[in-house]
């Protein structure tokens, strides 16, 4: 295929040697299957972002250092020097938190470097080699959706011990490889102890897996995962292999039932007419 804008620079420094096929294209970077050596990995090239797209970055941008005191200042007015940075910001962030959370234990693509703006990195597979699947594209056994459950629980877990909120997880921001679930996608990850949405976004990561997961399993649906590893984050408690019960006496004070728990009270009564479904049907075979 012809060499796409932004992969040619690549090329000539030897970082690939080959563009194979285009992969996935999203409104932020467009992702290719490339081939360095006798390696294929995939290289995700960032789109510049208009100046909409950086008034709706702000609730993640909150609580990031930028590099300079020149840099600060430029961010603050918004120059356009200031937008560049911002940019830069936004491309490094991603690169930085694969790095960390690899080192952690977090199922995430091995990077590989970062060069022109652009990232290369582990091409997740299926079993069978190819391209893997995103969560949100396959069926799943009960069984299945427990387990991934659990697995996608303790990467949350591990990467709020690394202080880190993915702040956009769903089950489209999640791989399903060989031996589970790999979570993709960090350029909007949020720092815990910096960002006053900290608790409300990790709520919605964990709610959205469940409430995904919950069609298969409807017993995960009255799990309170999310609020249960906050606590513990809180209080100074938690640890990557902390245990964790799904059980939490909740505060009718402070939770908001139509934000927080909108995607749970979706699935929950998904989940009731599916069941009710399965059991219409098997009074008929009766």
């Amino acid at each position: 295929m012809k060499t796409p804008q932004g992969l040619q620079a690549l090329i000539d420094d030897g970082v690939i040697d080959e563009v194979l096929r285009p992969l996935k294209s999203g409104k932020e970077a467009a992702v290719y299957v490339v081939r360095s050596g006798d390696d294929v990995r995939c290289a995700k090239v960032y789109k510049d972002m208009a100046q909409r797209s950086f008034q709706q970055r702000v609730q993640y941008q909150e609580g990031r250092k930028v590099r300079g005191s020149r840099e600060a200042r430029a961010v603050g007015k918004a120059s356009n020097y200031g937008r560049k940075q911002q940019e830069a910001a936004w491309k490094n962030t991603e690169v930085d938190a694969l790095y960390q959370l690899r080192d952690a234990g977090v199922r995430v693509p091995e990077p590989y470097g970062y060069f022109h703006g652009v990232l290369v990195m582990e091409l997740v597979t299926d079993a069978e080699g190819y391209s893997a699947a995103r969560l949100g594209e396959v069926e799943l056994s009960p069984e299945q959706a427990r387990e991934f459950h659990q697995i996608l629980v303790r990467q949350v877990v591990r990467m709020l011990c690394c202080g880190l909120i993915h702040g956009d997880l769903s089950p489209y921001n999640v791989l399903v490889g060989p031996e589970g679930p790999v979570v993709i996608d960090f350029p909007q990850v949020v720092s815990a102890a910096g960002n006053n949405a900290a608790r409300t976004m990790l709520l919605r990561d964990v709610n959205n897996l469940t409430a995904y997961l919950g069609r298969w399993a409807p017993e995960l649906l009255e799990t309170w995962y999310g609020e249960e590893m906050w606590a513990l984050f809180e209080a100074g408690d938690l640890l990557p292999d902390s245990v964790l019960t799904g059980e939490f006496e909740q505060d009718e004070s402070t939770i908001d039932l139509d934000g927080v728990r909108h995607a749970i009270n979706d699935a929950r009564e998904e989940a009731l007419i599916r069941q009710q479904g399965r059991e219409a049907a098997e009074e008929n075979e009766d």
